[in-house]
Order: C-alpha cells, then structure tokens, then sequence
C-alpha cells in the first residue's frame, strides 16, 4: 500500500443487482418442496459420514473432508449452484441434490436400512436448510452468479471458533473456498426491508443500526455491515485493507469511531436489561416504566429514568410524600382540583401531616417529581434549550488561593472569568476547565436564562399541566411553586449534567483522536536504515549515555561521557576515537535533562571540523517512556546484563532507525504525544491507541522470519500468546517458507490466520539461501500424493484422524514469490490468472518489466473490465495491482518526513520577529501546533494559522493534516522571553 486509506468524499452509487440472487430464492423454494423428500436419501459411499455430536453441547459445523480437487459442478440451472458451508468446510449442495435424485431411485429397501437413511439424512437436511434459509432471507430475486468474488465477507460464526483447526482452502478457486454473501460483488446493494436489522444479543425499542447511522452520519448500508464484520471478530486493518468495498471506503479513524459507538450502545443496552432486572426484583416495574427504559439511548436518559427506584437510605422527598399517603391528593389536583380538600389529610400525631403547610409542601414535592420525570416535558425543555443562549462559565474558586500552588493558579489565567456559549467553545477549553475544576482552582456552572425558564413554566401550566377543572387560588400556587422547584431542583441539575458530560465527552473523543493521529504520525516516521548510529541520552551529574549500534540494531559499544563537569574537552576525544573506530557519522539526542548543553556542544566540535575526516550530523529525537521502557522485562529480557541507564541511550538510537519497531515496546501513552491524555478515560485512550498501533504495524508489515515478538504481537489477529508461539516454532523448525506454515503453528486457527496472513511477508532472497540448503532433505520427507495448486503451495492428502491436530495438512517447503506482498492469501488464485492476462511471471515481481506490463494492460483494459473478468472487485485487484507492482524491499514509510538532521544550532535570544524558519511539528493539539525550531522550545502556531491554502495537495486530509515528524516553514509573530513562549505562523509544508 503506498498511503493509508483516506475516507473516499465520493458517494458510491447504490446498485441494485437483481439478476444475481434469483437462484438462492429457486434453491430457497425447491428446498421447502422437497423437504419431506429429503427426509429419505442416503448419501453414497464415496460421501463422508457425518458423526453425531452430544446434544447438550452447541452444534459446531461438522468437519468434512474434501472430496476430489476437480470436482466443481457449475451450471446455468438453479439446481447446480454451488452453495457455500463455511470457508473451511467446502460442501457443494449441487453435489447432495445430485445424490438426492440418485437415491430417490432405489426402491427396494429395509425398514432398517429407511430408518438409518432418515435418521443421518435429517442432521444433513437440517444442517443445509437452515444455511439456504439464512442467506435467502437477506436476497432478492433475479439470477445469481456461479462463482463469487474472493472478498466475500464470512458473516456466519463459524470462523470465531479457533478450535476448529480445518486448513483453509486459498490455493483455490474462488467457488471453493468462499461462501456466498447477500453482496457477492461487495457492491452497495439495496436490501430488502429486514436486511439492516441486526439482531442484538439485548433487545431494545430502538434498531441499532439506525441509530448507530444517525450518530456517525454514515448510510445505513455501511453500518449494517460493520457490525456484521466486527461480530465475525475481523480486525480494522484487515477491514481497511481487504474488505474496502463492504465500508464504501470508510478510513481506519471513521471505523474506530463506528466501533466505539457501537460499544457505547451496547454497553447502555446492557445496563437498561440489569436495571430492568433490579426493579422487576423489587416488584416495582410497570409497563409505562418498561417502555421508557428500552427507550434509553444514553446513560443519561437511564439514569434519569432509573433514579427514582434506586435503594437508598432516605428516599427523595417525592416518594417521603408518598409514603405518607399525597400521591391521590396530587393527583386529584391536576385531574379534579375541585374535589380537592386538603385539610382532610391532616393528621396532627403524624410527622409530616401535623399542618396544612406540609400537606402543601409534600403535594409540591409530589408534582415536581411528576413534572421531572414526564417525558413530552424533557423534551420541550431540551429543545427550548437548543434554540435559546446556554452558556458556560468558569471563575477563580473562593479556595483555590489557600490550598493550591500559585504556579497552578497561573495555568488556568485564561479561564479565571471565562464564558462561552456551550454551542461555541472548543474541545481543549472543556478539558481545561474540567481539569481546573477538579484541582479546586475553579468554579464552573452552566447558565440558563430566566427567559428559559418563565416561558417553560407558562407552556407546562397553559398545556401539559393544566388542571382539567377550575382549580381554587390557593391550588394553582401549589401548581407554580412545584414547576419552579422543579425546574430549580430537579431539571436545572440534569440539563446542566446532561450538557456537561456531552460537551465532555466529545472533547474526550476528540483528544483521544488527536492522539491517535500524531501516535500514527509518529509511528510512521520514515525509517533510516543502513547508518551506525550513536545513541546518546544527556545527563549531568550521572553522565551523558553512549551506545553505538550497527545498521541491523545490534550493540557494537556503550559508555558514559561527562560532558558538563568541566571534562568536556578530554571526553571529546573519547567520543572522536568511538565515531571513527565504527565508522559512524551520525549522533542522536534524547531531548530530556541537559539536552540543550549536550546539543550545543556537539555543535560547537562539528562546526570546529573536529571529527574530520567524518561528515557529522546530529538530530534531536524526542525520549518519551525511553527510561520507563530500560526498566520493562521486555528490555531486561531483550538487552540482559546491560545497565538501564545505557539502555535508554540504545532505544533512543534504534528510534531513528526503525521507529515502528522501537515505539511499540513502550505503552502509547508514555510516547507523549496527546492533549490532556491523562484527564480522558483511559479504557477509550488504550483502546484506541492499541489499534493505531495495531494499524501501522499491520500496513507497515513484518518480516517474519527476523521480526521480534513484540512487533509480531501487534499484527492483526495476533496477540501475546500468538506471536509467541509463532517465535518459538520459527526455533524449533527454522524459518517459515511460505505463509501456509503459520497453520502449523499452536493457537493459529483458521480466523487469526485470514485475519494476519495478509500483513506478514517473507523475505524471497533469505528462503531462496535456506532452501538451497534444504532441498535435498526436505524432498526426502515427502510422502504420499502431492497436490499443486496453482499458488504454488504443496498438500500432501493424507486422511484425517478423530482427534483434531496441525499435521493432519503436511504443507511442503516450497516458496511462493506472492507471500513477500500484501496480496491476502484468498486472492493468490485471482492474482495468478492476473499475472496470465498481463502475460507475466512470478520471478518478475516487483521490476520495473513486471509494472510495466500491468500498466499497459491496465490502460488497454481498464481496470473495471478487468476486475469484472476475474470475477472480483476494483478495490481487490488493485491491492494485487499494488503487490504486483511494488518492489520486494517496498516499504510505504518513505513517503512519509525523515528526522531533521543538523550542523549547528540557534538561541532563542537569537530569534527576532519576521524570521522564517524551518521546523519539525513535533505535537498537534486542537488549538494549534507545536513545532521544535531547533531554539530548545517549542513554537506553537495557533490553529487559526493553519489553513487549507498553506496545506500542500497532499496535507489536505482530516483535520488539516498537521502531526508529528512533518517539516514546515515558519515565521516567528511573537516572542515571550519571560515566559519563554514563541508564536508562529504557517508558512507552508515541505
């Protein structure tokens, strides 16, 4: 892939095939006829038997051994369509009818024989029906297509289930290994009136699938097979890359926000069910209750609804009220007010009811309640509230002065006496106030006019409050003094708390957003390989740390410099004799204590020409979690021996390297690039996090037979255990051949392995050496009849045993040229009948005779002309186009800024306003841009500053583009000395 996925801003049309689903509705139909037909068959020997599985237990899908390789009926007929069972269990339901009609000849039978027939035929039958009903269900009419695309998205479970360790069948044509899905060509179909609905585990009045689209803006179409694909356990790079046309497009960001949604309304689901739960226990649910509670959306909505019957000590005042018996004085006082007699409820011995003035009180506690809790009311003021002027305010806290540091007061100047309205204020200035609030430094309210609330208050009494009969002087009082306790005591708080947690919770996923891109950003800095390197971490009292690494990350040498104790000059040949015994010309700074000095006097001997002959360049590479990385077991078990000190000095250099593989050994959240990280929740920051981390490693690739455990366990579908026993196979058995050995592998099922394949690469040149070596041996242990298909890999037919177990597929050593690209192992079969159109060859992929070729093709052709005669999708033949094209070492990080490497260096005193500089975006937050002008401070360009028109072609993505590692021209405005504060302006982007 030469750039991540960007989010198409091009509508994809929706078509409607109708001639493709006609068959399914034909086979739908027949099977019902034939239903008690069925019933009689016996399949013929050569069929395999279907063993009984114990009835407590969940019916799995039945293992069943592949018949011949050629055997494929296609036929125009409905009756020859090939129906596909589950991608690792290819049963053609062609093949049981054509059986079926066999047997319905055999008259001649025993009781016994027509017992057994029914008894196995009916598993089958029940087995076949249920998979036609489930797919003809989601279909239209119209013919249907024989052979389906290799993109098909498996809706069903099957594949969730790792135990089942049947091989998958990719060496395949694409009609034997991928069953048939409602969108066979991965097109945007229209479905009929049931296809969005998906049925949750927690029913609710609402379809989630509606509302998770009004939510995330998305179509329908979209959502409805996101949920779908995150239900069959599919991962968001596997999903970007391989299933592009399923999401119309959609980028990894916009997935990650459908999926936390999607978590959100579940989560909210859930809760609605256990509150249920809890009120039907304590006998207090009614049928009004029921249905407002599944018609929660929100954590908000339900705790409004579900307070009233919380257990607590006191009670509200309403159910004191209550239990006093003023519940039918309340209630004839807006249905009857009439008949009304309060003084008949007092009752002088009886706290609570001793005078009229509580019997009053308690009726306006009673009413208030009543007036909260109704549904039509909340939803008047809410969008009385959307209309009017709602603002935000914060002011210096009365406290604050006695109990918090002065420093600490300072920081929050900007929002001592600030107010905004709640439509208006940015992300940060939320998470600002939050964050001052929570330090006690700040106050904060939200205000809502009186105009709000007289004209609430003459809307309830002029309609959904109003008495239904002349009500005395004295009653309407009561009637006033309750919406104005209501309003004061019960809606005010919620509105302020339903605003609130909003405004706070966009702003949390927005920063949580942030930081994903800049973690991407950061990530994907574009490696520089093929230089020694010398690490150096500054200190003062402790020393500067030293460690020389090879080109291939390897420890040539380490040592501690004291550079500021007045032994500069005498370490500076030490550090010359280490530069030219390793041949290394370029130094990096960990830009923590004393980074400033350590800079300073590397530039000082590289402007004096000191390290002669040797062209020395440094470059200032941020240390963030270096230290706590030196003290993890992953580097005590990576670097034993080595002191921690040292092992900072040894990331620190490896982060210029091969940024990728050096960042994800440390927590993303210790990497420092976010905005507030540590006042958003933090289940939402890892989880995020954890798949940008997942997504860049996966689109990056990994060499599987050098890469480390750490870099594996982030592949999609991998996890800890996983990469682990990928390791410690590759030790017993050497290095993987082909990307069909990682079946063998302990853990692997079939569902992680679709899920990762695609993502790791096997080096061809490093196989080519170790099967030369290997041929001879290797051939000697093949038995048994060799199958090849037409990727290129050999099984062995060997029959399988009751037991479950990896070597009931021998896969033999023999390497496959398309397992160095990003071509999904499901598409190898459409990839080689690719390379016969364009007339190439596997040993050509990757040279410039290979892009060529599929150039002049693809302009003769067109690629949708083509994609419609391999029976697949544009979007998958070009990620073949891609692997076919892209050289064996392509690495798509080169597109991507290298680390600023410089010769000298700049004060800030130097600096003067109208200068223009050039700099390295070193974070990007919602109110603009810190960029390191090598001064030894950051610049921040407000975002005001950063326009589209300063952005290149290139730049102009999501949220204008500006993350870590980008180079910009800049021109300083403003400089704070005291304060030690530079504002800048955007020039432009290198």
């Amino acid at each position: 892939m030469s750039s991540l996925p960007r989010r198409a801003k091009v509508q994809v049309q929706t078509v409607v095939y109708k001639d493709e689903f006609s068959s399914f509705s034909e086979l739908s139909s027949a099977s019902e006829e034939d239903d008690k037909e069925d019933s009689i068959w016996e399949p013929q020997k050569k069929a395999p038997r279907i063993r009984k599985q114990p009835a407590p237990k969940e019916p799995k899908p039945k293992r069943v051994p592949r018949g011949k390789k050629n055997t494929q009926v296609v036929s125009d007929s409905s009756e020859a369509v090939a129906v596909k069972e589950e991608l690792n269990n290819s049963v053609a339901i062609a093949d049981v009818n054509l059986e079926d009609r066999k047997n319905k000849l055999e008259t001649v039978q025993t009781l016994k024989t027509a017992k057994t027939k029914q008894k196995n035929s009916a598993q089958r039958t029940k087995k076949l029906k249920v998979k036609e009903t489930n797919k003809v269900s989601n279909l239209e009419g119209g013919d249907h297509s024989t052979e389906t695309p290799s993109t098909s998205t498996m809706w069903e479970g099957t594949c969730k289930k790792e135990e089942n360790e049947d091989d998958f069948t990719f060496g395949q044509s694409p009609l034997k290994k991928m069953k048939t899905e409602m969108c066979p060509q991965g097109q945007p179909v229209k479905f009929p009136a049931n296809a969005n609905s998906i049925k949750e585990e927690v029913e609710m009045n609402w379809d989630i699938v509606q509302v998770l689209s009004e939510r995330t803006n998305i179509e329908l179409w979209v959502c409805a097979n996101i949920i779908r694909l995150f239900n069959d356990d599919n991962t968001i790079p596997f999903i970007i890359r391989y299933r592009k046309e399923l999401i119309n497009n959609l980028d990894a960001d916009s997935l990650r926000e459908v999926r936390q949604t999607l978590e959100e309304l579940r989560a909210v689901a859930k809760k609605v069910h256990s509150t249920i739960q809890k009120i039907k226990k304590e006998g207090k649910m009614s049928e009004c209750l029921l249905k407002a509670l599944l018609n929660c959306k929100t954590f908000e909505e339900l705790e409004h609804v579900s307070a009233p019957y919380k257990t607590g000590s006191k009670g509200t005042k309403a159910q004191r009220a209550k239990q006093l018996g003023l519940e039918g004085a309340a209630r004839t006082l807006l249905e009857r007010p009439g008949e009304l007699n309060l003084l008949s409820y007092i009752r002088p011995d009886v706290k609570g009811l001793s005078a009229l003035q509580d019997i009053e009180t308690g009726v306006q506690h009673i009413l208030a309640d009543m007036i909260a809790k109704d549904k039509d009311t909340l939803d008047f003021i809410r969008k009385l509230c959307q209309n009017r002027y709602i603002c935000i305010q914060s002011s210096l806290a009365k406290v604050s002065s006695k109990k918090v540091n002065e420093k600490d007061v300072d920081k929050f100047q900007l929002y001592q006496n600030f107010s905004c309205n709640i439509r208006n204020i940015q992300h940060h200035q939320i998470l600002a106030i939050n964050r001052g609030e929570n330090l006690k430094i700040l106050t904060v309210k939200v205000n809502i006019s009186d105009g709000v609330k007289n004209e609430f208050c003459r809307w309830c009494i002029q309609n959904r409050w109003r008495p239904r009969g002349f009500a005395r002087p004295e009653l309407m009082k009561i009637l006033h003094s309750s919406l104005d306790d209501s309003f004061k005591r019960l809606i005010y708080p919620l509105l302020c708390r339903e605003f609130r947690a909003k405004l706070t919770s966009d702003a949390e996923k927005e920063s949580v957003m942030m930081f994903g891109r800049n973690l991407r950003q950061l990530l994907l800095t574009s490696p520089v390989p093929g230089r020694t390197l010398m690490g150096v971490d500054p200190g003062y009292k402790h020393g500067c740390k030293l460690a020389i690494i090879s080109p291939t990350s390897q420890i040539l040498h380490t040592d501690v410099v004291y550079l500021h104790c007045g032994q500069g000059f005498r370490e500076a040949e030490k550090i010359k004799r280490l530069l030219l015994n390793f041949n290394c010309s370029t130094v990096v700074i960990g830009n923590g204590t004393a980074c400033r000095e350590t800079e300073a006097y590397f530039a000082d001997l590289i402007m004096k020409n000191y390290f002669a002959p040797l062209d020395v360049v440094y470059c200032i590479v941020s240390e963030a979690g270096a230290s706590i990385y030196s003290v993890s077991p992953e580097a005590n078990k990576e670097m034993p021996g080595l002191d921690p000190n040292l092992r900072s000095a040894v990331s620190i250099a490896r982060r210029v390297q091969d940024p990728l593989a050096e960042l994800v050994k440390i927590e993303p959240k210790h990497i420092g690039v976010g905005m507030y990280q540590h006042d958003v929740s933090q289940t939402l920051l890892k989880a995020t996090l954890d798949s940008v981390v997942e997504e860049c490693v996966s689109f990056v690739g990994v060499d599987i037979n050098i890469c480390s455990e750490v870099l594996l366990r982030h592949i999609a579908g991998l996890n800890a255990n996983r990469a682990k026993n990928i390791i410690e196979w590759r030790e017993q058995n050497g290095p993987f051949i082909n990307r069909e050995q990682l079946k063998k592998v302990k853990g692997l099922g079939p569902k992680s392995f679709q899920q990762c394949a695609g993502f790791i690469r096997i080096n061809q040149d490093y196989i080519r050496t170790f099967c030369s070596s290997q041929q001879t041996e290797s051939s000697s242990q093949i038995q048994g009849v060799a199958v090849t298909s037409s990727a290129g890999v050999e099984v062995t037919n060997e029959k399988q045993g009751k037991k479950k177990s990896k070597s009931t597929v021998n896969v033999v050593l023999k390497p496959n040229p398309l397992d160095q690209t990003c071509i999904h192992p499901e598409s190898y079969d459409i990839a080689m009948r690719f390379l016969s159109f364009v007339g190439g060859t596997l040993c050509e992929i990757g040279k410039p005779e290979m892009q060529q070729k599929i150039n002049s093709f693809l302009e003769k052709e067109g690629i949708e002309k083509i994609a419609e005669r391999l029976q697949t999708t544009v979007h998958t033949l070009q990620v073949i186009v891609d692997g076919l094209s892209q050289p064996e070492s392509f690495d798509f990080r080169t597109d991507f800024d290298k680390p600023d490497f410089k010769r000298s260096i700049v004060c800030l005193e130097d600096l003067q306003v109208g200068t223009v500089l050039t700099g390295k975006v070193e974070n990007a937050t919602l109110f603009g841009i810190f960029v390191d002008i090598g001064v030894g401070k950051s610049g921040l360009i407000p975002i005001r500053n950063v326009t589209e028109a300063k952005l290149s072609k290139t730049k102009k993505r999501r949220s204008l583009g500006l993350g870590p590692g980008e180079r910009v021209e800049v021109q300083v405005l403003n400089i704070d000395i005291p304060r030690s504060r530079i504002t800048l302006d955007l020039i432009r982007v290198l």
